[in-house]
């Protein structure tokens, strides 16, 4: 896989027969485009704009994935579709929606897990220049830093998902009206967090914040490097016509899949801690491995994979194509896409 800016002037002062092989080379080789090579003030403005209509086509999937792993059993919902179907039936559109004002607070989080991970990517490439360490190193200090963040947005966010018409799912049910229209949806976000504050202080807000950092760590440590790799194989199988988007957009949803299942279980165990405000992550993993046996780290799983794949091509498509649009405009010239 190229690094840097492949297309060195010095590279192309070569023999004719060498020069149109290295050409071949690059049109095959994807061009990673570094943090150096940024207008920083396009990559910002684009990057919130992308994030937001991202996080509106998934966060249905998101709040079905919650409800699915708190869930006892198959007591309320019996699979994805299911969760969607009654849900709509139920609390229509919007309530597919709930918590998702305060969601939209993670873009900050957003915005600081890309800006951890290009800078670290460039610290990284002092010490190795392989795409794989860069990656994992990256991938893992991004997560770090956008979890510190996230942690009491998503825990708020969490109990408004939770919240169901005439049945309580969490441990907090905002009283009166659940409509979660105009006023009453900061009605509903301000009544959760005096709840929270009540039961447990300023500590409840980072409750699960050692679950998460275990479930949310590995999977960027691992989406990363298998994203490249991926897209690497992939361009090896396509025709060398085709562009780069294409493979790179059938690798992400690969490299989610994959990461998906290897951290599903910690996934599950993260959610309960902090929706059903448990203390102990071991306590939480017997519990549920002695109620629904292993196939209960598995929930909501399907979920998970199906709200990661559109999101994970919009993702790959939009944040390369936002690096692309971010450029400095003296580097354009040198990548083939």
């Amino acid at each position: 896989m190229a690094r840097g800016i492949p297309n060195d002037p010095e590279l192309a002062v070569q023999e004719p027969g060498r020069r149109s092989s290295s050409t071949m080379e690059d049109k095959r080789n994807i061009q990673i485009i570094e943090w150096e090579h940024l207008d920083k003030k396009k990559f910002y403005v684009f990057g919130v704009a992308m994030t937001m209509m991202i996080r509106v086509s998934v966060y249905p999937f998101t709040l079905i994935r919650t409800r699915l792993q708190v869930q006892k059993g198959k007591s309320l919902y019996h699979g994805t579709f299911d969760a969607f179907v009654k849900i709509l039936r139920a609390d229509g559109v919007s309530g597919l929606y709930r918590g998702f004002l305060v969601n939209t607070f993670t873009l900050i989080s957003g915005q600081c897990y890309v800006t951890t991970y290009e800078l670290t990517r460039k610290f990284v490439a002092d010490y190795s220049q392989s795409n794989t360490v860069k990656s994992l190193v990256a991938g893992g200090s991004a997560s770090l830093v956008a979890q510190s963040i996230t942690v009491p947005i998503d825990v708020v966010s969490q109990h408004l998902m939770m919240q169901r018409k005439g049945e309580k799912m969490g441990r907090f049910q905002v009283r009166g009206n659940l409509e979660g229209q105009g006023l009453i949806a900061f009605g509903q976000t301000k009544d959760i967090i005096r709840q929270i504050l009540r039961a447990d202080g300023l500590r409840g807000f980072y409750r699960g914040y050692v679950a998460s950092l275990l479930t949310y760590i590995p999977n960027s440590a691992v989406w990363w490097p298998f994203y490249h790799f991926y897209a690497e194989q992939l361009s090896y199988l396509c025709p060398q016509e085709c562009p780069h988007i294409v493979f790179q957009a059938v690798a992400g949803p690969l490299a989610a899949a994959t990461a998906s299942i290897l951290t599903n279980p910690m996934d599950v165990i993260r959610t309960r801690v902090q929706v059903e405000g448990k203390n102990s992550i071991i306590l939480t993993f017997r519990q549920l491995i002695a109620e629904e046996g292993p196939w209960g780290l598995m929930k909501g799983l399907s979920a998970r994979i199906i709200s990661a794949t559109p999101s994970t091509i919009v993702i790959v498509v939009g944040y390369e194509s936002l690096k692309k649009l971010s450029l400095r405009p003296e580097l354009v010239d040198s990548r083939h896409w």
